[in-house]
């Protein structure tokens, strides 16, 4: 699964504004470092909590509330994760990435019979389409990213509003604008990602389009890197759909949200 805090330099440097923060102290770039060499999401959620706390007036803080989120979304925390991406974006109301983490965690964890779906789907719509707005005039973070690393960048950006685009979609029973959505996430993305490919098939099949399901199942079967667990659910769902094409047995019932099947991300 796509992360939203690339890897390296240019993870940590994404969200600098065009004019670079600047620590005031040794102590403080002591603190910053801290946070940007954690090793996991707990130490780093409590160094950027040290960080905020200790330097009020850091000029880092809104890296930090980021950072904070992106933790939180990398433990499944999906509340605090909106807490702290709702804090960023107060502070930089551009903000892409918390956008899009936002607009694909609602999507994601909505379920057909919320009483408050629509709601939840409009607002996910709504920060995708706002990180797409944001992106047409996002500039290059960091001189040391190439252009065409950051091409590839925005691409994968890119792509994750489109898979929120889909997601809302499948839930509101529009099958076809959920596939185009999702071929869209996929084709235009610098690094595919097979689970959006899972969850393509998944919708091919609640559309009656076994064939279809099939055949992009079967790219994500041969592939030989693919996470143990997302193929485990490509599997079952390719099962659905060679039932569903031999009309034997009856098509098992589809996830309540098959935008989201469940998979576990490799430790980074």
């Amino acid at each position: 699964m796509k992360r939203f805090l690339l890897a390296g330099v240019l993870g940590l440097t994404v969200l600098i504004a065009q004019k670079p923060p600047q620590p005031k102290s040794q102590k403080e770039v002591e603190a910053i470092n801290a946070m940007f060499t954690a090793q996991d999401p707990d130490a780093r959620i409590k160094a950027a909590d040290f960080l905020m706390t200790k330097f009020a007036d850091t000029e880092f803080k809104t890296l930090a509330m980021f950072l904070t989120a992106e933790s939180y979304e990398r433990k499944g925390d999906f509340e605090k994760m909106t807490v702290w991406c709702e804090k960023t974006l107060e502070a930089d109301p551009k903000n892409y990435s918390c956008m899009l983490m936002l607009a694909g965690g609602i999507a994601k964890r909505a379920r057909e019979n919320d009483l408050d779906l629509n709601e939840k789907l409009d607002r996910s719509d709504k920060y995708a389409k706002s990180a797409l707005e944001a992106l047409k005039d996002a500039q290059k973070p960091n001189p040391q990213i190439t252009d065409d690393q950051w091409a590839s960048v925005k691409k994968d950006y890119v792509s994750q509003a489109h898979e929120a685009f889909a997601a809302a979609a499948a839930l509101r029973k529009k099958y076809d604008v959920a596939i185009s959505e999702y071929k869209q996430a996929i084709e235009g993305a610098g690094t595919p990602d097979p689970a959006t490919m899972v969850r393509l098939g998944q919708v091919y099949n609640l559309a009656g389009k076994p064939d279809d399901a099939i055949a992009i199942l079967d790219k994500v079967m041969a592939d030989d890197k693919v996470h143990p667990q997302i193929r485990q659910v490509a599997q079952a769902e390719r099962v659905r759909a060679i039932q569903a094409k031999g009309g034997g047995a009856t098509k098992p019932a589809a996830p309540s949200t098959p935008a989201a099947p469940a998979v576990v991300e490799p430790k980074k």
